[in-house]
């Protein structure tokens, strides 16, 4: 008398997973990429927010103390010298752009008050993409 398995006991083959396995990476492969570059566009998209954001702070600092200030740390911990503070303006973690680099700070600017550029993710001038640099 031979036993067939009953229903329960009845499971995947080997090629059933492997065939499974194969559909999982091509559709991983069209749509990873696809991700992948929808962050970057978010950070690219964030960078700008968070400098208009810093822009408006430094204004409020030109409004309160009469000038610009002179490094971007001004915006955190009162400077020697200035009376009129009323800070803080900002917070460190302000002070880093959507990737965690520093920000270029230069006063005066080239064509405005003050120039603030951030480099990118590869913290290089230049760029395309997420690599490209965001300023005010």
């Amino acid at each position: 008398m031979t036993r067939f398995p009953s229903r329960r006991q009845r499971g995947f083959t080997i090629l059933e997973i492997v065939i499974v396995f194969i559909l999982l990476a091509g559709i991983m492969a069209f749509v990873g990429p696809k991700i992948f570059e929808q962050m970057g566009r978010a950070k690219s998209s964030e960078a700008k927010i968070r400098i208009q954001q810093l822009v408006g702070q430094i204004e409020i600092y030109k409004l309160e103390v009469g000038r610009y200030p002179d490094s971007l740390q001004s915006l955190v911990k009162q400077p020697s010298g200035v009376d009129r503070w009323n800070g803080p303006y900002a917070k460190d973690a302000d002070l880093k752009d959507a990737w965690g680099n520093d920000y270029r700070y230069t006063v005066p600017g080239t064509a405005k008050a003050f120039d603030l550029v951030s480099l990118g993710a590869d913290n290089k001038e230049g760029g395309d993409g997420e690599n490209r640099d965001v300023s005010n």
